[in-house]
């Protein structure tokens, strides 16, 4: 399975209920998450995809740790059960 396929799977489900999940990518900071979820009621959520069984590269891990130090949520998503059970619970909340 490919990380796109995954993506994409968690992508549509946000999208089509009303949030936007965009693709972030920043020139100043390296490791960032692959996507910044906009939710209603201004929520920020970020999201990590990975191939199945695959880890955060060590700056990833960081950056990960660095935005959950900050305050902010990051799920690391890498199949399509979890894309659509981490998606809808955004959406439910």
């Amino acid at each position: 399975m490919r990380e796109a396929k995954i993506e994409q799977t968690f992508t549509r489900l946000i999208n089509s209920r009303g949030g936007l999940c965009l693709k972030f990518t920043s020139a100043s900071m390296n490791g960032v998450p692959d996507r910044i979820v906009l939710l209603p009621g201004g929520r920020i959520v970020f999201i990590e995809f990975k191939t199945p069984g695959a880890k955060p590269r060590p700056l990833q891990a960081r950056r990960i740790e660095q935005f959950r130090r900050l305050g902010f949520t990051v799920h690391i998503i890498d199949n399509p059960t979890t894309a659509k059970e981490v998606a809808n619970a955004l959406l439910a909340a």
